[in-house]
């Protein structure tokens, strides 16, 4: 996720050039050889640690992170569409961002209500529980909105393009309403119960996944609807995606702001490095991919900088993470699993 938006967002810049093309290219390369990798060490684990696998997810904690999986398909898959086209022609690019996209929405369905469930009846939950992470299971169905958004006009015309279209603004819909809801958690839990300047805080950054990521999914919903639906109606998603989009990314900068602040202060309380310093990453493309949507929309230099501005933050984020994630897999025990203590189931009401 973290190394597949690098690339995406590097394309979708208001400037851009083949020196950046490049880079794209070859970033979304080793995301894709990274998803490969973690594939195969997830499915080992399943099959030669399976009590271990099983404990993540009724985990509380761990359990919300299921919902990175499906994400990191469908950024895969969008990056082979947006970056890798010219490279691998029509056909195989479409064909891996159609599969990528089916399996990756499938999941992400799947973790949108399953995850909650289990946080809902068996998960013990503190007062203050309320973190980043539990964002993690139901932005998958926005991916969804804004990858399948750019599949729209390759889909069969007429009935099965509408329902695409459609489709993807329902997707939108049962993640934004999601995230709303959990980020007013979020704050209440930073309210009463201050922020803990442990590992956990980077995952505040999450917050700005759903953000970014409906502002991008409102933007080329708005682009190709124009594909789907008669002039009129498309001429209205069009303008929704401005009207939605720039009220949100107020926000987004907002907390931005209050989420820097917050990491500043963890680190001067010596917060130590941890994998959840990726959160540093996609959540922050999603704002440059929804920055770049908005440059696109309304044609304002204010959001052109603005998005190459993101973008400079999101690759010397991307490149500290990747740094100091190198150096913890081969200088320190960053992979090695720590014994899971699983609470007390919730009992039953």
């Amino acid at each position: 996720m973290g190394t597949g938006i690098v690339a995406t967002a590097a394309v979708t810049l208001p400037f851009t050039n083949s020196l950046v093309q490049w880079f794209a290219y070859l970033v979304w390369l080793g995301a894709a050889v990274l998803l490969l990798g973690l594939i195969t060490a997830s499915i080992r684990q399943w099959l030669r640690h399976p009590e271990l696998a099983r404990g993540h997810l009724t985990n509380p904690m761990m359990a919300q992170f299921y919902g990175a999986p499906p994400m990191a398909l469908m950024t895969v898959g969008t990056g082979a569409l947006l970056v890798q086209k010219p490279l691998l022609g029509d056909s195989v690019s479409l064909g891996i961002a159609w599969s990528l996209w089916i399996i990756g929405t499938i999941g992400g369905l799947v973790t949108a209500v399953v995850v909650p469930y289990l946080l809902f009846t068996r998960h013990q939950v503190r007062k203050d529980g309320a973190f980043g992470g539990w964002l993690m299971p139901v932005v998958p169905p926005m991916v969804s909105a804004a990858g399948g958004a750019l599949l729209v006009p390759y889909a069969p015309a007429g009935a099965v393009r509408e329902t695409m279209l459609y489709g993807c603004y329902a997707l939108f819909g049962l993640s934004l309403m999601a995230a709303f809801i959990i980020i007013t958690l979020i704050w209440s839990r930073l309210a009463h119960f201050g922020s803990s300047g442990s590992a956990r805080v980077p995952t505040l950054w999450i917050v700005l996944g759903p953000l970014g990521q409906s502002i991008t999914a409102a933007g080329a919903l708005g682009t190709n609807a124009k594909t789907a639906v008669e002039p009129q109606l498309a001429a209205a998603m069009d303008v929704f995606a401005i009207i939605y989009g720039v009220p949100v990314w107020g926000f987004a900068i907002l907390w931005a702001c209050l989420a820097t602040l917050l990491t500043l202060r963890a680190r001067k309380q010596n917060m130590s490095f941890a994998l959840t310093w990726w959160a540093f990453t996609f959540p922050v493309g999603t704002c440059v991919t929804g920055t770049s949507q908005l440059a696109f929309h309304t044609d304002l230099i204010t959001f052109k900088v603005a998005a190459m501005v993101a973008y400079l933050g999101l690759l010397l984020a991307w490149l500290l993470v990747l740094l100091r994630t190198t150096r913890g897999i081969f200088r320190g025990p960053l992979l090695t699993p720590a014994p899971l203590k699983q609470p007390p189931a919730r009992k039953a009401e």
